[in-house]
């Protein structure tokens, strides 16, 4: 993964912040309050170049659209889930293991339900690496879309935990766990939405700096407000397309894309690859645990071919790694959208397209390096594309989990605002 500038310190005093300004609220229940829609605050943390949600004031869980469940390590005397349960049902195929006990032969005590890291592809249980299902208690605020109002305490979700503390080799120092908001029905936004009634839906606006949080909410987004003040409400900005389901890779999140234009033109490649085979792989995949949007190297080698074309008279640097072009920065324009650059369109069934500008196709790689932030996924790629962390950074995302379908607003940098500008105040 590629590097960031994260602030420990920084976060820390953050939610201490929110935590001392909460304090002088009283906790609201779900009953006591119409509720419609809930806040978080997203941080960019580094050297890992992953994104965080704060869940109970301080737990930081690193963000996947592709974990279909909350998971961390296991608390002691954490509940269990029968595997009579339907939220066992809901975990997939074999995750029933009679582990829980207390004496007596194992066939006549209740089981307890058991998960695993990934979802599996096949009928078949893994060996070892198991995850216990449990109940996670939740406190996150309320939001009237502009700001945190009260806050909710209370409601617990399903969730997976680890009994040997090996959550996931990767995480950063820190944090607690994952948030699975992949596409199942244990993730959390959808749990959310069972215990509350409110909107199935959720909505991430990944930061591109780490001197402030960025922001997502779960249930409806109407309206969502950035500072400055006098900015439209963001949901009148919103484009749609399809999310699409992989047979293989069910919790996925996957877009219809027909092709991918730079300056304009369209870039040469069997665009076939965009579409899954009869393995399930290929497709256009939308990550957050993968820094920069990585492409198999039949759409990557054109890609970067009509790339270099249409920046040809632009001075190169030397390259570096992972990447393949660098540009020398002081040779290039400025612009509110990042440098002035040729544009990038992912186009989208439907007619719509996803235009990444110079902020989100160009990285400050070095003193003079201005990279290209696309990198090679080799031959052997599962999917065609997975759009990265990177690329996502400054645009509100919308997953209407009922509807099968993204909203997407283009880069906020050309309203003069970001993801770093919700208004975390805690209003009265």
């Amino acid at each position: 993964m590629s590097q960031s500038h994260y602030s420990p310190l920084l976060l820390t005093l953050t939610t201490f912040l929110l935590f001392i300004i909460s304090t002088s609220l009283p906790p609201t229940f779900a009953h006591a309050i119409p509720i419609n829609t809930l806040v978080a605050p997203i941080h960019k943390h580094s050297p890992s170049s992953l994104y965080t949600l704060t869940l109970n004031f301080n737990s930081q869980y690193v963000i996947d659209l592709t974990t279909p469940t909350l998971w961390s390590s296991c608390p002691s005397n954490h509940p269990t889930t029968l595997c009579s349960s339907l939220q066992c049902a809901a975990a997939g195929p074999c995750q029933c293991t009679r582990l829980s006990g207390g004496g007596g032969d194992a066939g006549h005590y209740p089981c307890t339900c058991t998960a695993y890291r990934s979802a599996p592809t096949t009928d078949k249980c893994p060996y070892g690496d198991y995850l216990t299902l449990t109940l996670t208690p939740i406190t996150i605020f309320v939001t009237d879309g502009k700001n945190p109002t009260v806050i909710l305490s209370g409601p617990s979700v399903v969730s997976s935990c680890s009994t040997n503390n090996a959550i996931h080799p990767a995480l950063p120092v820190g944090a607690t766990g994952i948030i699975g908001l992949g596409n199942s029905q244990l993730n959390f936004p959808s749990q959310l939405s069972a215990q509350l009634k409110i909107q199935n839906q959720f909505a991430i606006c990944l930061p591109s700096t780490t001197a402030a949080p960025g922001v997502a909410f779960f249930g409806s987004t109407k309206p969502f407000r950035l500072l400055p003040p006098d900015l439209p409400d963001l949901t009148t900005l919103l484009s749609y397309t399809p999310l699409i389901k992989n047979p293989k890779n069910p919790n996925g999140y996957y877009l219809d894309v027909e092709g991918i234009l730079v300056n304009n033109q369209p870039v040469q490649f069997l665009e076939r690859v965009l579409e899954f085979d009869c393995l399930g792989d290929g497709g256009v995949m939308i990550s957050t645990a993968v820094s920069y949007t990585t492409l198999h190297s039949r759409v990557y080698r054109p890609f970067l071919k009509a790339f270099a074309r249409a920046t040809s008279r632009i001075q190169r640097v030397p390259k570096v790694k992972p990447f393949d072009l660098c540009l020398n920065s002081s040779k290039l324009g400025s612009t509110r959208m990042g440098y002035g650059i040729a544009q990038i369109d992912v186009m989208l069934k439907g007619g719509e397209k996803w235009t990444i500008f110079g902020r989100n196709s160009l990285v400050q790689a070095g003193p003079e390096a201005a990279c290209l932030a696309f990198v090679d996924g080799g031959p052997r790629a599962e999917q065609a594309v997975v759009v990265g962390g990177y690329q996502l950074e400054d645009h509100l995302l919308v997953f209407d989990l009922d509807r099968s379908r993204l909203g997407f607003t283009g880069s906020l940098l050309g309203i003069r605002t970001g993801c770093a500008s919700f208004n975390f105040t805690v209003g009265v």
